[in-house]
Formats: C-alpha cells, sequence, structure tokens
C-alpha cells in the first residue's frame, strides 16, 4: 500500500496539470471561435481569396501565386490557399470556414507554446505562457481574421523547434519538418525571411554536432530531403514567375537593393531601433497596447534574459535559443523604413510569452515570496487582457453586412446582367464579388476593350462612404460604365446603394 502513495501523489499532480491546461486550451478556442461569422473581417482581400479558392474548389482552376504584398509589388505563394481549401469546403463555401481554420491553428499554437514552455523551463512556466497567449487580445483578434500572415505564428514555432530538435537532440529527421514549416511560414509573409539567419545558424550548429558524433550522412540526407520538400512546395510561385518574365524575382530584388525609402541598407543602422520595437512588440502582445505595463515587461524581460547569459544556468540553451531570435528579428524589423504593424510582428509572436513563462518559472521555484509575486504580476497582466478583450467590442457583421447588401443588387437587378462599382477609402469589391459567384448571378466586370460583351445596362454604386457622386465619381468600374444618371437608391445597415442608368444628353 505504501508503494502505490507516491504514484498517486504523481498522478494527482500531472492531473491538476492537465486540468489548467484544458481550461486555457477551451479559453483559446472560446476567445477565437465565440461568435467568429460576426467579428471576422471581410472586405476586399479576404473576398479575393475565397474567390480564388471557390474557383479551384469548383472548376479546379490551380492557384500557383498567393496573395500580393502590400509593398514590394511582390505576390507569395498558394500554400494559404490550399490551407483555407479544406474549409471553405467543409462549411459549404462560406467565408467563416477558412476564418475557422485561423482560430483552430491559433488554438494549436497555444498548445505548442505549452509543449515547448514545458520541456524548456518547466510547469509553471508552461501554464503562463499557454494562458497569456490564449487571452492576448492582438493574437485574439488576428486569430479570429482569415488572413495570409495569421498563420505564421504556428509555423514560425515550429520552424524554430524543428532546428532545436536538430541542434540538441541530434533528431535530424525534423528537417523535413523544418522545409515544410518554412515553406508556409514565407508563403504566409515575406518578413519570415527575418528567421533564416537564426535557422542557418543552427544549421550550422547541428552540422559541427553530427560530425562530433560521426553522423554526418544522416544529417546531410536530412538536409537534403527537408531541402527538396522546401522547394517543391515554392516551385508553384517559381514556375508562374518562369512564366510571367521573373515578376516577382524582380520585385524582389528592386525591393531589397533599390528601394531605399522602404529597406535600409545598413543594418547596423538599425540598433538604435531595437529597443523601441521590442517595447511595441510586447505592449502590443502582452500589455495589451498599455505601454506603461510594456515598458515594465519589455524592461523585466530583458534583464531577465541578461541574468541568464551571465549565470549560464540549466536553461541557457532555451535563453540564447529565444535571444538569437528575437535580437536578429529586431535588427532586420529596424532596417524597414515604415510604420511596423502588428501582424508583421507574426514570426515572432510566441517569442514573450515563452520569456515571461521562463521569469515566471524561476520566480516560483526561487524564494517564499517568488510564488506570490508570480500571481500578483500575471494576475494584474491576465486582468488587463481580459479588459481589453476584442469581445469587449460589438461585432461588425461585415459578412452578413455584405451578402445583404449583395442580396438586395441581386432583387433589384431583376435577373438582368448588371455591373457593380464601389466607393469607398480601405476596400475594394472583391468581398461583394464572391456572393454573386456563388450565387451564379449575371454580374460583369466592365472592360472598356471589350465593353459590347461587359458594359451592361445597369450599374449598381455601393457607397461606403459618407458623401458620394456615384455619377461622377472616378473608380474605374464606374468610369467605364460610361455617363450615368441616378435611376434608383436604397439603404442597406447604413450603406447607400445608387442604381445607375445611361444617360445620353
Amino acid at each position: 500500500m505504501m508503494s502505490e502513495a507516491p504514484i498517486r501523489m504523481v498522478n494527482e499532480k500531472y492531473k491538476t496539470e492537465f486540468v489548467f491546461l484544458l481550461i486555457i486550451l477551451f479559453s483559446a478556442a472560446f476567445f477565437r471561435l465565440w461568435k467568429i461569422d460576426q467579428y471576422l473581417p471581410f472586405l476586399g482581400d479576404e473576398g479575393r481569396d475565397v474567390r480564388i479558392v471557390y474557383r479551384f474548389l469548383t472548376q479546379f482552376d490551380l492557384m500557383f501565386i498567393g496573395p500580393r504584398t502590400s509593398i514590394g509589388d511582390m505576390y507569395l505563394g498558394p500554400l494559404y490557399y490550399y490551407f483555407i481549401s479544406p474549409w471553405l469546403f467543409l462549411f459549404r463555401f462560406s467565408p467563416v470556414g477558412p476564418a475557422v481554420s485561423v482560430a483552430v491553428l491559433g488554438t494549436a499554437t497555444v498548445a505548442f507554446i505549452w509543449c515547448i514552455a514545458r520541456l524548456w523551463f518547466g510547469k509553471t512556466g508552461a501554464l503562463v505562457a499557454a494562458l497569456l497567449y490564449a487571452v492576448s487580445p492582438t493574437v485574439i483578434s488576428l486569430s479570429k481574421h482569415s488572413w495570409n500572415p495569421n498563420i505564421m505564428p504556428f509555423f514560425a514555432l515550429l520552424s524554430i523547434w524543428s532546428m532545436w530538435k536538430v541542434w540538441k537532440d541530434k533528431q535530424y529527421r525534423w528537417l523535413v519538418v523544418l522545409g515544410i514549416s518554412y515553406a508556409f511560414v514565407l508563403q504566409s509573409h515575406y518578413l519570415g525571411l527575418l528567421l533564416l539567419p537564426t535557422l542557418g545558424l543552427l544549421w550550422v550548429l547541428g552540422w559541427l554536432g553530427a560530425r562530433k558524433s560521426h553522423k554526418q550522412k544522416g544529417f546531410l540526407v536530412s538536409s537534403f530531403l527537408g531541402f527538396f520538400v522546401f522547394v517543391t512546395l515554392m516551385s508553384p510561385l517559381v514556375i508562374f514567375d518562369s512564366k510571367h518574365g521573373w515578376h516577382n524575382f524582380d520585385s524582389m530584388y528592386i525591393f531589397f537593393t533599390h528601394r531605399q525609402e522602404t529597406v535600409s541598407a545598413k543594418p547596423w543602422s538599425s540598433l538604435p531601433l531595437i529597443w523601441p520595437l521590442w517595447e511595441q512588440v510586447n505592449t502590443s502582445l502582452i500589455a495589451a497596447g498599455n505601454k506603461m505595463f510594456g515598458m515594465i515587461a519589455s524592461t523585466i524581460l530583458a534583464t531577465f534574459i541578461l541574468f541568464k547569459l551571465l549565470r549560464r544556468d540549466k536553461n541557457i540553451p532555451a535563453v540564447v535559443y529565444l535571444s538569437l531570435w528575437i535580437g536578429v528579428s529586431l535588427i532586420g524589423l529596424g532596417s524597414l523604413k515604415q510604420n511596423i504593424y502588428d501582424h508583421y510582428f507574426g514570426f515572432l509572436f510566441p517569442v514573450p510569452f515563452l520569456l515571461i513563462g521562463a521569469v515566471s518559472q524561476g520566480f516560483w521555484e526561487g524564494r517564499k515570496y517568488g510564488k506570490i509575486g508570480v500571481m500578483g504580476v500575471i494576475g494584474s497582466i491576465l486582468l488587463l487582457n481580459l479588459v481589453n478583450s476584442p469581445l469587449k467590442n460589438l461585432p461588425q457583421n461585415q459578412l452578413k453586412r455584405t451578402e445583404n447588401i449583395d442580396r438586395k443588387i441581386l432583387q433589384e437587378a431583376g435577373g438582368k446582367p448588371f455591373n457593380i462599382g464601389l466607393i469607398a477609402e480601405r476596400n475594394y469589391d472583391e468581398g461583394y464579388l464572391y456572393f454573386f459567384d456563388f450565387w451564379k448571378s449575371p454580374v460583369k466586370e466592365a472592360d472598356p476593350q471589350h465593353k459590347e460583351e461587359t458594359v451592361t445596362d445597369q450599374l449598381f454604386v455601393i457607397c461606403e462612404k459618407q458623401d458620394c457622386s456615384p455619377t461622377t465619381d472616378s473608380s474605374s468600374q464606374i468610369a467605364h460604365f460610361g455617363m450615368s444618371k441616378v435611376a434608383n437608391s436604397w439603404e442597406v445597415q447604413g450603406v447607400k446603394i445608387y442604381k445607375l442608368a445611361h444617360f445620353n444628353p
């Protein structure tokens, strides 16, 4: 009987940890999936993506390129489109499906962070890291949004973990996983290139370790297989580019060599920006936008890193790993001569949470007041994040509004062919066109070179601005329609719709 007591104690210990983990994962899923159909953004970018994937699923129109970047006139690869394809199909072509796929992956990232922090630091650090990632308002907002940069945190973490397994555990088969995950990183956002120096250095360290243990052959074979998988996944973009005059490669070359208004050619010039960027990362991800808390968190984490590096204790490899990851990333971000938005941090989202998990574990195992301090600080951060939760905001219902506007236009078109135009400040018409595609409606996109086939007798103009002049607006679809007059107008959920007819003076 006495021999069974320690076993029961161990089982109770892990049972409690498992219950806490389940609560965290349930919370993460709740924050990301609750009324996702009402909260998800659905504008031009989202409409473009689902239109492309819809054509792939219904017409088997293969995708060789992905979304276009906001700067640099470059295209990403198509992996994101293939990733969301089964979800669009499972949700019967509702744009909610791709958003759910991102939310599910975001929840999986919480579990992944817990797993890594558990192995690197311990139980308390793992639960803290996972909990704060689960409730971070910035992370939640991006996890409820079907958008290519939003899958990057999971695959960036998988890339880093793969190289850890290669470097520390000498499990070289993870190089194949690296090839897959890093292809996803690059095809979600080109800022994933900032991971390359870290991954490259760790590959070299892995090679040196393989030579020392006389496992060079296994290392090189796995490296080749990983590179082959990576090239294969990147090949659709290369094939497309080869057939279109290498436009993408030319744009990338120009962006990194000639466009000094966007990228600095002097990496050392970014050094003064490292600390402000570090504060921005922590303010956005950990402190829910509170600059004072962000500054405090940045100072604590930087001090912890320095302390660990000087003491060279048991967690030093993981701390060095995270320091290299964040340091190279901040130098790269500092080279960008433009505003840095939250989604630019996607490839390093997990870093602050893993570090704060490490800090929490250290204090928890320290002096008797350490536990009180950890509970107080983490409780304050948790409260700050919950108070600023995006679920406190009323949903915009962009998806339902877009669908209702399209239904109204379809009703007023009377079954006849029609054109549409959009007057908006930060939107374009792909979101509206998706439902017309799905309903097989007779919508035409006006083309001045094929006017007789594409310009109809009626143009519906959707006005998202407060003041619109639909007959004189310079938008391409309105201009291509020609001289017009307002035949009728309606309002749907605060959006004005004008029906224009041709006008011959």
